[in-house]
């Protein structure tokens, strides 16, 4: 998925799981193996099935409307599934303590 198709997710603090959207939490950021000056941001469900990745160009981490946030609403169909089982254990685990410590909309 390109930065623009990640940036056209569905993306609310009115729901948690209204119609097609789902919340997802924060699990991990990476830079990408073949771009330096790219960030991946991985949001997951809280029981770590299924994923959203987002690619942001480095240089787009300045500035408030950029902020990076705990959690998202996507659109279900912006989903994937998470098949191995110690991704989906450890996307579980971090998803449940990011909503733990945070509210969706807290930056991180």
């Amino acid at each position: 998925m390109n930065s623009n198709e990640s940036d056209s997710a569905v993306e609310s603090s009115d729901s948690d799981e209204n119609g097609d959207e789902v919340r997802v939490w924060l699990v991990e950021r990476t830079y990408g193996d073949d771009e330096l000056n790219i960030i991946i941001l991985v949001y997951a469900t809280e029981d770590g099935s299924r994923y959203h990745r987002r690619e942001r160009a480095l240089t787009s981490f300045t500035g408030p409307a950029r902020e990076t946030k705990a959690s998202l609403l996507v659109s279900a169909d912006a989903l994937g599934t998470v098949d191995d089982p110690e991704t989906r254990d450890r996307y579980a685990e971090e998803a449940s303590r990011m909503a733990a410590r945070h509210d969706p909309e807290d930056g991180v």
